[in-house]
C-alpha cells in the first residue's frame, strides 16, 4: 500500500473518534493494555511526561517538548488530533514520523492485532510508543486524547503528570459538572508520581487534592509556585514574561490563554529539574521563543495574513472561546469577520451565546461527518443575534470573507480544530499550486 492507501485503510477500517464521534469512543484501558502486552510495553523504555486538561494541553505539550529538545534530550511528542497531516501526531525532535514508518507499522501489525479490535486512536497511539522506543528517545511528552482516567494513553507511568485546567467539554463522556470532569482528568494521577495542576480552584481543586492524597502523590499548583511575576502582550503578538529565574522571557505563542500555559510550563520545568532533568536557562528561552519552528505547532492564535489581518485558533469549547472573545475585543479593526463552524457534539449554543454580535459571520462546516451542517449553524447563530450567510466548505467561506474585506478588517477563523485544519490544508495546497 502507498502512504495515502495506508491512511485510507486506517481511517476506514478502524473507528475514528475525530471523524464520527461517540460511536468510535471506547472507554476503558482493556484494548490499550492488550496492545501494550503485544508490543512488549514500549513506553517503559524511555521517560514520559503525561499531560491532560480541557484546554492548553497542546500548547503545554509542545512548549515542554521544545525546551527539553533544546536541553539536549531526544524528545518524542505524541499529540492529537492533527491539522493537515496524520504524521503531525508523532514527532521526534520536531520531525514527523516518516511515511515509510507509518506504512511499515500498519502492514506489519494490522492483522496480528485485529483480534484486539483496537480503535484508530489506540492503534496509532501504540504506533507512536513503538516508534519512540525504536528510535531510542530519552523522553516522550504524551498528550491525553480525551479525559484521562479511561484514555488510552493512561497505561504509562510518567515522571510527571500535568493537568492544565478544567472546563466543559465532552460532557457526554466525562460528566455534566466541572467536579465530575475534574475527577475524570484526575484519573491520570498515579501512585507516588508528582502531579502539577495548571489552574484550579474551589471544588475542582479539592478533587485533585483528594485524588493525590489517595494515590500518595505529591501535588503542586502553578498558582502556588507563581513562576511569573507579571507579563505583557506586545503589539507583535508575542508575550513577554517576567520571572525571578527567567527575566524578559519572550513567548512566541499569541493568545491570552498562553499566559496560563506559560506559568504551567515554567512550574513543570522547576519540578523536572528537581528530578534531575538538566534544563539550562538558555533552553527555556529558546523553547519559548521558537516553539513553532522546533515542534511544528500550528493553530494557536496563528496569524496567517497581514492585509487584511487573518487569525485562526483551534479553541472549540466555552473555556477556549472565552479567551478568544476577550482577545478579539482587544483588537483594532474596521469590520470583524468571523468564519466559524463546529462539530455537532459540542455546546454550540453556549459558544454562540458569547460571540460578538457586531461581527459579520460566514457559517461553514469542516470536511468530517461530525461537522454541524453550515445551514444549521447559521440558524443557531441567528437565534443568538449573529448575522451572516452559510457556505458548504471552509475554503468557500474564507475566500468570500477575504473578498469582502477592507485592508483594515480583521478575519477570525475557528470554532473547531477541524475548521482550522481545513483552512490550513487549503492554504498549503494553494501555496503548492502557486509554486507550480
Amino acid at each position: 500500500m502507498t502512504y495515502e492507501e495506508t491512511l485510507h485503510y486506517l481511517y476506514n477500517q478502524l473507528p475514528v473518534f475525530q471523524q464520527v464521534g461517540s460511536s468510535a469512543y471506547k472507554p476503558g484501558l482493556g484494548n490499550s493494555e492488550a496492545l501494550d502486552v503485544f508490543f512488549d510495553h514500549p513506553h517503559r523504555k524511555y521517560h514520559t511526561i503525561h499531560i491532560a486538561g480541557t484546554n492548553g494541553k497542546g500548547s503545554t505539550s509542545h512548549l515542554l517538548a521544545a525546551i527539553l529538545q533544546q536541553s539536549g534530550y531526544k524528545v518524542g511528542l505524541y499529540t492529537s488530533p492533527h491539522l493537515v497531516d496524520f504524521r503531525e501526531r508523532i514527532r521526534i525532535n520536531g520531525e514527523v514520523i516518516s511515511k515509510e514508518a507509518v506504512m511499515d507499522f500498519t502492514q506489519r501489525y494490522i492483522e496480528p492485532t485485529r483480534n484486539i479490535y483496537p480503535s484508530f486512536f489506540e492503534l496509532t497511539m501504540m504506533m507512536a510508543f513503538d516508534y519512540f522506543a525504536a528510535c531510542k528517545v530519552d523522553v516522550a511528552v504524551i498528550e491525553v486524547g480525551l479525559g484521562g482516567r479511561l484514555d488510552s494513553t493512561n497505561i504509562i507511568t510518567p515522571d510527571l503528570s500535568i493537568i492544565t485546567n478544567i472546563s466543559f467539554d465532552h460532557v457526554q463522556f466525562l460528566g455534566n459538572t466541572l467536579p465530575e470532569i475534574a475527577k475524570e482528568k484526575a484519573g491520570i494521577i498515579k501512585p507516588n508520581i508528582p502531579v502539577l495542576i495548571g489552574e484550579a480552584e474551589g471544588e475542582i481543586k479539592q478533587v485533585f487534592i483528594d485524588k493525590a492524597r489517595c494515590e500518595n502523590s505529591p501535588i503542586y499548583f502553578a498558582e502556588d509556585i507563581k513562576p511569573i511575576i507579571h507579563s505583557r502582550l506586545e503589539d507583535s503578538g508575542k508575550w513577554i514574561f517576567e520571572s525571578n529565574k527567567y527575566p524578559n522571557l519572550t513567548g512566541e505563542l499569541g493568545g491570552f490563554c498562553q499566559e496560563k500555559n506559560a506559568a504551567t510550563v515554567l512550574a513543570a520545568i522547576e519540578l523536572l529539574q528537581q528530578m534531575n532533568y538538566v534544563i539550562p536557562d538558555k533552553a527555556v528561552y529558546q523553547g519559548f521563543r521558537n516553539v513553532t519552528k522546533l515542534t511544528g505547532l500550528q493553530g494557536r492564535w496563528q496569524r496567517i495574513n497581514d492585509i487584511p489581518k487573518v487569525i485562526c485558533d483551534t479553541g472549540h469549547n466555552i473555556g477556549g472561546i472565552q479567551y478568544i472573545v476577550r482577545q478579539l475585543n482587544s483588537e483594532k479593526y474596521r469590520t470583524l469577520r468571523i468564519v466559524i463552524g463546529m462539530v455537532n457534539d459540542k455546546d454550540i449554543n453556549g459558544v454562540l451565546s458569547i460571540l460578538p454580535q457586531d461581527a459579520i459571520y460566514y457559517f461553514t462546516q469542516a470536511s468530517i461527518p461530525r461537522a454541524l451542517p453550515a445551514q444549521e449553524m447559521m440558524q443557531k447563530g441567528l437565534a443568538h443575534g449573529l448575522i451572516g450567510t452559510h457556505f458548504p466548505t471552509v475554503k468557500e467561506a474564507y475566500k468570500k470573507a477575504i473578498n469582502d474585506s477592507d485592508p483594515s478588517d480583521l478575519i477570525f477563523v475557528g470554532g473547531s480544530t477541524f475548521i482550522v485544519a481545513d483552512l490550513l490544508s487549503f492554504l498549503k495546497q494553494k501555496c503548492l499550486t502557486t509554486k507550480m
